[in-house]
Parts: structure tokens; sequence; C-alpha cells
């Protein structure tokens, strides 16, 4: 045991030196305990969702455990090796290379094992359901785990195919988050790796800084190697409705209307339909052609909503939804309903990803533009965007849905806008696609600029947004972003990654050298 461990620590020793070294000689693979260490510079570790940023690091680890992670950590903090930065990539969701590490380590999060424990429980037991799950593990892979016994976590994203650590990095929103809150608020104990290379157990009650650091953290303090998901009770079927509108206003009063029934209804969000090719169909759940003719340059929105159905309680989903879509606003007969299994119902995007697969349209740029943006703003946000593309042309969904402030916990590290009095909150999304036979290297600059301009004229105080999921130019934009919380942000990093080793693709903090702390 003692003979392994003076190998492993030889290996980080040669890696850090050749990571520190002109001309970049590691050997591939390089054994590191039970794990991997690979010299690329063709890799995944250099690729994201967004395809729009490739950094390639000079190594990637596969760890077979947090404990190799830690001894990695340990070791970079303890030396003098002031360049050598570290990215966890969970699933390569990011947008902007927030999961790379330019000339750094790559620590690919798939290779520790899932380990998925379920606990449901007893009627006389106090306590919460729950599942602990490996952080590099897949939310698909908890769905189908825990739908065996009959449980589910209460929030999700919209697309499952996303990392437990990654989502929880960064606050974790879908159409349940005004019922439940975010996926960050439905956290009951993490294990986290701190950029010291200290393995931590934490909760509310233990090591809280930590916990509410890493929870919506960017990666900045900490990687989460496992977490504990609260659960409960999962329907066998979903009432799902989309209901149009041609009116904004209209259409965002009945969201806040659904929103004010969390006893019946289960999910809310919403969407702009910018042009005709949008509205005819953006599920292949709901029919392709819908009853009325759309006017030409005219936007629509759609109200998306759900009521589970638990059928052996005795519910009447259908029955709630007619009392529901009876007090709202919607264009006469357009409102569609289909009845579908929970778990193609939270499994919903893969559909439309397979289709978009089968046509080459998925592995393409994704310049998307996530914000967060209060009530009082959100019209003029509306009208910030619609002047800001042409709807007529535009590929992707665009999301607008509200949330409640007071499911998100300040005291974790995700931000929302300024104005604690404003209750509501609505995320916008704005998910575009650049298809490369339609959109060039050209195109995609133009549409990375809009989307910049789009981003600074929203966080300016007439509209007061935030970004989600951000991405800022440098330090002085991410102490904007932050505002009044960014010092209690520094403090954390301080704290728990002293020589800011730990996810240096969100460009916040600099590597800093062990004898400058």
């Amino acid at each position: 045991m003692e003979l392994a461990l003076f190998c492993t620590k030889v290996n980080i020793l040669v890696l850090v030196l050749a990571l520190c070294s002109p001309c970049k000689f590691i050997q591939s693979p390089m054994e590191f305990g039970s794990s991997d260490f690979l010299q690329t510079r063709n890799t995944a570790a250099s690729l994201d969702f967004g395809r729009l940023v490739f950094n390639s690091p000079s190594a990637v680890l596969r760890p077979q455990s947090p404990k190799d992670i830690s001894l990695l950590l340990t070791f970079l903090s303890a030396s003098s090796f002031g360049e050598v930065t570290v990215a966890a990539r969970g699933a390569g969701h990011s947008i902007h290379g927030q999961a790379q590490a330019l000339d750094g380590i790559v620590i690919e999060m798939d290779s520790i094992p899932s380990d998925i424990y379920i606990h449901k429980k007893g009627d006389d037991e106090a306590g919460f359901s729950h599942a602990d799950i490996g952080g590099g593990a897949l939310w698909i892979e908890l769905l189908e785990e825990s739908l065996k016994v009959g449980l589910a976590p209460r929030s999700w994203t919209d697309y499952l195919y996303l990392s437990i650590g990654g989502t929880l990095s960064h606050g974790g929103v879908s159409g349940q988050t005004f019922k439940y809150g975010p996926q960050i608020s439905n956290v009951l104990r993490l294990d986290v790796v701190t950029g010291k290379g200290e393995l931590m157990t934490c909760s509310p009650t233990k090591n809280s800084e930590l916990f509410y650091a890493v929870l919506g953290g960017l990666g900045q303090f900490g990687i989460i190697t496992r977490a504990r998901i609260l659960l409960q009770d999962a329907p066998q079927k979903v009432r799902w409705v989309r209901a149009f509108y041609d009116d904004f206003d209209t259409f965002t009063r009945d969201q806040e209307l659904l929103l004010s029934m969390p006893d019946s209804v289960d999910y809310l969000e919403g969407f702009i339909v910018p042009n005709q090719l949008s509205l005819l169909g953006t599920s292949i759940a709901f029919p392709a052609h819908l009853g009325f003719a759309p006017e030409l340059h005219k936007v629509y929105y759609c109200i998306e909503f759900a009521v589970h159905d638990f059928q052996a309680k005795g519910t009447n989903a259908e029955q709630v939804v007619e009392k529901i879509t009876e007090q709202m606003s919607h264009m006469p007969s357009l409102v569609y309903s289909v009845e579908v299994s929970y778990f193609d119902f939270l499994n919903r995007v893969r559909m439309e990803e397979m289709s978009l697969r089968s046509r080459g349209l998925w592995e393409v740029p994704h310049p998307w533009l996530n914000m967060f943006v209060p009530k009082s703003g959100i019209k003029d946000f509306k009208d910030l965007l619609l002047d800001s593309i042409s709807p007529e042309e535009f590929e992707g969904p665009i999301l607008v849905y509200p949330l409640l402030r007071d499911k998100w916990d300040a005291n974790t590290s995700a931000v929302l806008p300024d104005e604690p009095a404003e209750q509501v909150v609505y995320i916008v999304g704005v998910l575009r696609s650049a298809t490369p036979a339609s959109c060039s290297a050209r195109c995609l600059d133009d549409i990375l600029r809009r989307n910049r301009r789009i981003a600074e004229a929203a966080s300016a105080p007439r509209i007061g947004a935030k970004q989600y999921l951000p991405r800022h130019p440098s330090p002085l934009h991410w102490r904007d972003h932050f505002g009044l919380r960014w010092n209690r942000f520094a403090a954390r990093k301080s704290l728990f990654d002293p020589l800011s080793l730990l996810a240096p693709g969100q460009g916040i903090f600099a590597r800093t050298h062990a004898s400058t702390v």
C-alpha cells in the first residue's frame, strides 16, 4: 500500500513537472493509482455543447474515486507550480468552455462509479426519502433507478443527460422550479473535494459554509463527488397541456395565475413562438399542425403546464386541467392536452435530441443566452430581445416562464436580480442553434455580439436582469454580476480554493502562487 501511494505521488510530480515544462511532454497513458492520466490535445475535454470555445488541456484525469481527486489537488496546493489549473467535467453541456482548462488538467467525472443508493422513508419514519448518488452520474440514471421504487426527485432540468454535480454547481431549473425551487434547493448533503484537496461532507448543519458555497458556486470552491437528493412519490402519468396566445401581457398574466396554483399545477413553463416553423409543433407529443393559420410576421406565445396523475390515489388529472383552463385567457380553441408517462414527460427533450441527431442538427454551435429577469422588466426584455433578433429566421426555442424568489436559498452562491421586493422572477432562455448550413462563422460571431448587447442592456438598472449560466469577459464584469454578494463569494474562494486552482474556464479568478497566499 505504501509503495503504491509513493508511486502515485511520483506520477503526480512527473505530471506537474511536465505541465510546467515548455515541452508539455506527458506519456500517455500515465498510471495514477487505479486511475489514468491521459496526455491529449485532441479530446472531448476541449469540446462542449456550445461548440464556441475550444481550450485543450495538457492532461485528462479519469479518477476511480474522490481520493484520486483529493490527492491531485492536495499536491497542487502544496507545490510551487503556479500555472496548473483544474476543471471538473461532467456531461460537457457547458456553452462557453466553463468546464475546460487551457494547458491544465480536466477531471472527467463520469469515470467515478455512480453508486446509486435509494432510501424510501417508511410511514412511521422521520425524515425524507432520498437518493445518494455520485457527482458524475447523470440525472437520467437517478430517474431510472428511483422510479423502480415509485420515487423521483422533485426538481429537474429540461434535459436529463446532465451530471448531478454539474447542475448543482449552477442551479438547475425547469418547470418544477416555481413549486419546489431549483435543484440546489432540493439537496440534503454533499461530499466535496475543495480546492485545497480536502475531502469534506457538508450539509445545512455540518460544514454549512462549504455546502452553500458549492451550490450554485460555478465550480469555484470544490468538486461535488456525491450528493444526497430529496425524493418524493412519483406519479404514473402526466397530463401535459399547451395553450397559445397572441398577446404577451395576457400570456404572462396567465402564467402568473398558474404560478398561484401550486396545489394543482406541477409543472409550468412557456415559450415565445417567433415564426411559423416554430408554431408547427415544438414537440413530437403534440400535433405537428395546429388548428389555425398564423399571421405572417406575427409573434405568438405558448404556456406549457402539467398535472401529475397518480391514478392509484384516485386523482382525475383531466378534470383538474379543465378547471384550470376555464380560468385562462388563451386564444379560443387553441389549447392542446396529451397524456404521457411520467418518464416520457421528464425525458421529453431526449426525444427531440434523437430527432435532431438524425438530421445532423444536434452537434452544431449553440450560442445560448439565459437571463433571470425581474417581473417589472419582463415586457421590456421581451421587446429588447425581439428587436435584437430576426424572428422569421430564428432557430431554436425561446423559453419564458416565472419562478418564485422565496424558493431559492439566499445562502447559496446562485445569483438572482437585485430586487428582493419582487417575488416573481422570470427565466428567459434564448436557446439558439447555429446550423453551419444556414449560419456561417460570420453569422455566428454576429449572434454572439447580439447576445452580449442584449445581456449588457438587460443588466442595466432599467431592467435589472442577471445572467444564468453566466459568461463575463472580465473580473470587473463578474463583480458587477455578483453585486452585493461579491465580497461573500470572494471570501469563500479564499477559504476553499485560495490558489484559484479550480474552474478556470469561468474566468472569475486568476491562478495565484502558494507564496502569495
